[in-house]
């Protein structure tokens, strides 16, 4: 099967310099989700078609699979796919996606394709208000005689309610025959792609039209509204099949899932989380209100306190993390660990056990079981010009407001007292603190602010 997916239009209601095919829906470009379902249907090949905004489609799409053609100038659907058949195994049917349709699924689909064996299939759907869309004119036997676009159609063909989404299955080896006849004669100019069917009909090829059952599948995309319209259709499919799952959402409407989310039994998540990439959710995990995690993995019984942000790390069991806390890339936490608020962790593992409460920087450092890191405690990791490592042993007691000045080894057992900076490696088992003096002066008194004098 070839699939042609047309996205050379510019999106002039986008009000935007970026092509409309990459703007964003659930973190990935429109574009992005129909060559995923492209994939997902096996096709043997995926030409995108593309032409506003230049080279900036191909540039951020980027995928070796896809054969990418340029439409200059844009003369309407039907010359985009001319651009297209030179790609084109003509002993496969192709499937004519638009890359501004971004919710249709797979499933949706192989129906059509069932019904495009050697004919023209067309996908159709019913719509309250069919503003905008082409219609469908049958015949007196309930056969598709015509596709009417809406600034063509009269007044009566305006009133019908079943409009062509523009997806078809269709047989490539008539395409160059079809194509090359089609005529610019309406009020746009174009050649549009629809006009195949009365010349499939006038040669006797049979023209189909499939249903789908779930018309908001194949709404486009033309404004910023109708992104953000479909941005939240995208989001309650997923948050309807975590609530299947068994999944606690405190509100579907206010949950993003930005990439694939997996969770285990009994998890409970709080309102405007974020998931973006790869995330997994092991059992009776409970994230809090207005968290992000992104390429995260949590083990069971895990607490992510509000306002956290973790990124590209992994989370072992029965760990408590946040409020405000921030992990960032490399940090692997073993189990029972505990990272409170105000506390960022980066490039870091830290053994089962251990703790930093409040307020500290955990950078570039491998942290033993059993270690009590204090407030204000920091690893001076970069000196400037390189980031160096500090290891911190097992059953270390680190008093607040420490600086630890890598590279450096605190060893197993020590207690640095607070205020330290530790320069050096430690011994096992001791204190280390730095000399300190305290001065005491008797009657001293606080400075006081001068009286105001009235004008």
């Amino acid at each position: 099967m070839n699939v042609v997916i047309l996205a050379a239009g510019q999106g002039k209601r986008m009000r935007s310099r970026r092509p409309k095919v990459l703007h964003l829906l659930a973190g990935q470009p429109l574009i992005s989700h129909v060559i995923a379902t492209a994939r997902a249907l096996k096709a043997t090949r995926i030409c995108v078609v593309y032409g506003h905004g230049g080279e900036q489609v191909p540039q951020a799409i980027g995928a070796p699979d896809v054969v990418f053609v340029r439409q200059a100038p844009q003369l309407g659907t039907g010359h985009a796919l001319q651009q297209a058949l030179p790609h084109l195994g003509d002993s496969a049917a192709t499937l004519v996606l638009y890359g501004d349709v971004p919710l249709i699924r797979p499933a949706t689909l192989q129906p059509l394709l069932a019904a495009g064996a050697g004919r023209v299939a067309i996908l159709t759907a019913e719509f309250d208000d069919p503003q905008g869309y082409g219609r469908i004119v049958r015949d007196k036997r309930g056969g598709v005689a015509a596709i009417v676009e809406e600034k063509e159609a009269t007044a009566a063909q305006r009133k019908i309610r079943e409009i062509n989404t523009g997806i078809m299955a269709l047989p490539t080896a008539k395409l160059p025959g079809w194509l090359t006849r089609l005529k610019n004669h309406n009020a746009q100019g174009e050649y549009y792609l629809t006009d195949i069917v009365p010349l499939a009909l006038a040669g006797r090829v049979a023209v189909h039209a499939v249903r789908v059952n779930e018309a908001w599948e194949t709404q486009g995309v033309n404004s910023k509204a109708q992104l953000a319209q479909l941005e939240r259709m995208y989001q309650w499919q997923i948050a309807s099949g975590l609530l299947e799952q068994g999944v606690t959402l405190a509100d579907p409407m206010r949950l993003d899932v930005r990439g694939d989310l997996a969770c285990g039994s009994e998890v409970n998540i709080d309102v405007n989380c974020v998931f973006e990439g790869s995330v997994k959710l092991g059992d009776e995990v409970e994230i809090g209100a207005n968290c992000i995690l992104r390429n995260v993995e949590v083990g069971a019984g895990t607490h992510i306190a509000p306002f956290t942000h973790i990124d590209d790390a992994v989370i072992g069991a029965h760990c408590r993390v946040g409020p405000y806390a921030r992990i960032r890339p490399g940090t692997r936490l073993a189990e029972d660990v505990h990272i409170g608020n105000f506390v960022e962790v980066k490039a870091s593992e830290i053994a089962a056990h251990s703790k930093a409460n409040h307020l500290a920087y955990v950078g570039d450092s491998s942290v033993g079981r059993n270690v009590n890191i204090g407030a204000g405690t920091i690893t001076c990791n970069y000196d400037g010009a390189n980031k160096h490592r500090t290891v911190i042993e097992d059953d270390v007691h680190i008093g607040s407001d420490v600086q630890l000045v890598a590279p450096v080894r605190v060893a197993r057992g020590a207690t640095v007292g607070a205020g330290t900076t530790v320069w050096k490696d430690t011994a096992a088992g001791g204190l280390v603190i730095n000399p300190k003096t305290q001065e005491q002066r008797a009657g001293w008194q606080r400075p006081r602010k001068a009286a105001k004098v009235k004008p």
